[in-house]
């Protein structure tokens, strides 16, 4: 029998097939890695120099209406364009590349450049779900989309530009490589059993109760079995939807409360506003029916015992497998313990 908190073992990724090296006796070796002193977060509620906040401009001279909810708008420095011409390059089957086509869209959470979404209010946060969801019918009705990534990085450690609290919306012409992972995933799972994946997963999960940090009528959030990021967690909805599309009133007001609690648990951690990498992911469009893909949204957040103290992915990590110091049992015992009402900052 495997003890998890003292051997060294391997937890197999069920949504990619891939493996994480698990190493608990190494959290208690001395520290002795980068320590960064964190910039004082006192942003103002309104900054005229922000391209994000209502009423300035942006880069292109188009000026931000005077928005009092989210604002989406196309990004002024898109990584994908959609006039891309339609394009292949194969030399030998050696050099082979093709045009990628696509939309990438800016959403400002509030017009407050202060607040993120630990520190706004539900209702707010609810109408950044909503966005979201008419986003994607919006995007979506395009044909050759395939694929519509909604994520969020937060913090300038994750290589947030602006600091004002944003999200974005990239919908492109094929499947990103973790999509395809986790397609081929869930699809067998479902040809073999007739029920999704996560549907299961979060069954078991909620029957053992060892990583679950949030569960509610609609949603469960916990720390995976095979999470790599010290404290990376999963949203999961309780019901097997394949894309934000089929959410109902309820099921998005109960996202929001679930995102607002996850969130504020994660500044609790070390009274500092989390820094991570957050995104959906959901069924391909324009692709068929997708009745194994089961929405979940991913949490990636890079501090490990401190503020200051990140976990980077070096080594044997970049050249073999990723691998953790710290158990998910034990992060996610942290983040139970944190309080629900946001630390004053």
């Amino acid at each position: 029998m495997l003890d998890f908190a003292e051997q060294p073992h391997k937890r197999k990724n069920l949504l990619t097939g891939e493996y994480i090296l698990v190493s608990p006796h190494r959290s208690k070796r001395p520290w002795q890695g980068q320590v960064e002193d964190l910039a004082p977060d006192n942003r103002p509620e309104y900054d005229p120099k922000c391209y994000l906040c209502p009423g300035n401009s942006r880069a292109d001279g188009t000026q931000n209406p005077p928005y009092k909810d989210s604002f989406v708008f196309v990004n002024d420095f898109s990584a994908l364009l959609e006039d891309t011409p339609t394009g292949q390059f194969n030399e030998e089957n050696l050099l082979v590349a093709e045009s990628e086509r696509g939309i990438c869209k800016v959403i400002s959470f509030s017009p407050r450049h202060d607040l993120t979404l630990p520190e706004m209010e539900v209702d707010a946060i609810k109408a950044v779900v909503d966005l979201w969801q008419q986003e994607f019918e919006t995007l979506a009705a395009n044909e050759w989309i395939k694929y519509i990534q909604i994520f969020e990085n937060k913090g300038s450690i994750m290589g947030c530009s602006n600091p004002h609290p944003h999200g974005q919306i990239w919908a492109e012409s094929s499947l990103p490589v973790e999509i395809e992972k986790e397609s081929a995933q869930q699809k067998t799972y479902f040809e073999q059993h007739g029920r999704t994946l996560l549907q299961d997963y979060v069954a078991l999960e909620l029957k053992k109760n060892e990583r679950i940090i949030v569960d509610n009528a609609h949603f469960v959030a916990l720390v995976p079995f095979w999470a790599a990021w010290p404290y990376e967690t999963m949203i999961v909805s309780k019901r097997p939807v394949s894309t934000i599309q089929g959410f109902t009133e309820e099921e998005k007001a109960d996202l929001a409360r679930t995102l607002k609690e996850l969130t504020t648990r994660y500044d609790n951690i070390f009274k500092t506003s989390f820094p991570y990498s957050a995104g959906m992911h959901q069924a391909p469009v324009n692709t068929g029916e997708h009745p194994e893909w089961h929405w979940h949204m991913h949490f990636y957040p890079p501090l490990l015992r401190s503020a200051t103290v990140k976990k980077f992915m070096v080594g044997y990590e970049m050249l073999a497998t990723p691998q953790r110091d710290i158990t998910p049992e034990q992060a996610a015992n942290t983040l139970k313990q944190q309080s629900t009402i946001h630390y004053k900052g």
